[in-house]
């Protein structure tokens, strides 16, 4: 930590943590081979947006913030932005705007309300946390105990840094977060250890997110989807995304905090550029997955690295 950094100063003080706020930025990239957790970002898609709202680099730590939001009190003169899940965020008890950034002034009180549409919202500030970087990344990972754990009355520091308030999304490129959605998937590798029935079923039906589901997966509520010959294999690597199959026939949609491998059978995986749709689907949410080749996912990523390039150009 930069202790002696004259820049450095007290930014916000935790009087409430919320449900569950973290930091994140874009996750433990590259070690997953040695057991490491990726962790980071349930949506990157409003992490990247929200820091670079703000003049940030794209993968800067923000804090993730989980339904029922956290209660700050503003300790210094700061440029923030809050992008994805709409929390009714507000200062000084009125209602803060979202996908802009904007300033707050020492003495402010950040607080977030009702959960008005998506689950997952980030709070960016301009220059970013100072907190640990462990392994090359600001993200927590709880279970095993990685990454700078917030608590409450702790007080996190940032840095005095020029924002530029005033800067925000057009209306038309703001995402939404209906309660059923249409996900897009690729086959997984294990789709042959299905049946037709299975595999029609899974793409045929309506799935229900369970209420158990949470950053290490998603478990769905779904008519049985049958196996050929058993839900194990050979433990292998899991991408985000990868949707397994055990026994019961119940998908699970794994998510940031996933295990390194997996011993289940892969039916499909979600697309790069719809996991933020899956992680603003609240419990009881509904999905239908939709297949997608390989060309279109890869095509529909760089539609969205472009929106990133204008975007960061912009600001």
């Amino acid at each position: 930590m930069s202790v002696h950094n004259p820049l450095l100063q007290p930014l916000f003080k935790f009087r409430n943590i919320g449900l569950q706020t973290t930091f994140q930025d874009i996750g433990r990239q590259g070690l997953q081979q040695y057991g490491v957790v990726v962790s980071g970002a349930m949506d990157p898609f409003s992490l990247q947006v929200a820091n670079l709202l703000v003049g940030n680099s794209r993968d800067e730590g923000t804090l993730e913030i989980a339904l029922m939001g956290p209660e700050l009190d503003v300790l210094a003169p700061a440029v923030i932005s809050i992008c994805g899940a709409d929390l009714s965020p507000a200062v000084n008890g009125r209602r803060a705007p979202m996908w802009k950034a904007f300033k707050v002034q020492e003495g402010d009180r950040i607080s977030f309300g009702r959960p008005l549409s998506g689950v997952r919202a980030y709070l960016a500030v301009a220059g970013g946390y100072d907190i640990p970087v462990i392994m090359g990344s600001k993200s927590t990972y709880e279970r095993a105990n990685i990454g700078t754990v917030i608590k409450k009355d702790m007080v996190i520091n940032g840095f005095r840094v020029r924002g530029r308030p005033g800067v925000g999304l057009k209306h038309a490129v703001i995402p939404d977060y209906p309660h059923t959605r249409t996900i897009r998937v690729m086959d997984g590798p294990d789709i042959d250890r299905f049946t037709e029935e299975g595999i029609e079923s899974f793409y045929n039906q309506q799935h229900k997110i369970k209420p158990e589901s949470d950053r290490m997966g998603y478990r769905l509520e779904s008519m049985e989807i049958p196996h050929k010959h058993g839900a194990d294999i050979w433990s292998d690597a899991v991408p985000i995304g990868t949707i397994q199959v055990p026994s019961n026939g119940q998908p699970i949609i794994l998510m940031a905090d996933r295990q390194t491998t997996g011993g289940y059978t892969r039916i499909a995986t979600v697309i790069s550029v719809d996991i933020p749709k899956v992680a603003q689907l609240p419990p009881g949410g509904k999905i239908y997955f939709k297949p997608v080749n390989v060309n279109q996912a890869q095509n529909l990523s760089i539609q969205e690295e472009k929106f990133f390039r204008v975007l960061e150009m912009g600001v």
